[in-house]
């Protein structure tokens, strides 16, 4: 079966329990499933193009700069194939206290998948991120569709 774009950016995001991330998504008004929280929900499977959009955890404190930054649901999701091979750009959310390590969720899923780390926004983002995450997302998706069609 191939993927087929459609007409409005389909979006895939993680929210912890605090629902930060989850908010923004909403703001945003656009097709969206939620990466399951607990490991008991059933598991996530995408099976057309999306933009993932994931929060940055900790900042690596203490731990290696890298390790711990991408929630382990994340990394789970995107271990299975079937969904890694979909993702087109990642966005993250952060916290500017982080420092280096602001959004660097998104700067490692966006080297290993291959994908542009297309926007970092501050923990649930502002109107301002919202307007230009639609905006772009919007020019974005409408680029991928026709270098998609034969």
């Amino acid at each position: 079966m191939s993927a087929v774009a459609t007409a409005a950016p389909f979006l895939v995001y993680f929210s912890s329990a605090s629902g930060n991330t989850a908010r923004f998504v909403e703001k945003l008004g656009l097709r969206a499933r939620r990466i399951p929280l607990l490991r008991q929900e059933e598991e996530l499977v995408v099976d057309e193009p999306f933009v993932l959009i994931t929060p940055t955890y900790g900042g690596g404190e203490g731990r290696g700069v890298e390790k711990g930054a991408v929630p382990k649901q994340v990394v789970r999701f995107l271990n299975d194939e079937r969904n890694r091979r979909h993702i087109r750009g990642v966005i993250s959310a952060g916290n500017t206290n982080f420092g280096e390590s602001f959004c660097l969720a998104g700067d490692i899923i966006s080297r290993k998948c291959h994908v542009p780390h297309l926007y970092r926004l501050e923990i649930f983002g502002t109107q301002d991120d919202v307007d230009r995450v639609s905006d772009g997302l919007e020019r974005q998706w409408e680029l991928q569709s026709k270098s998609m069609t034969p």
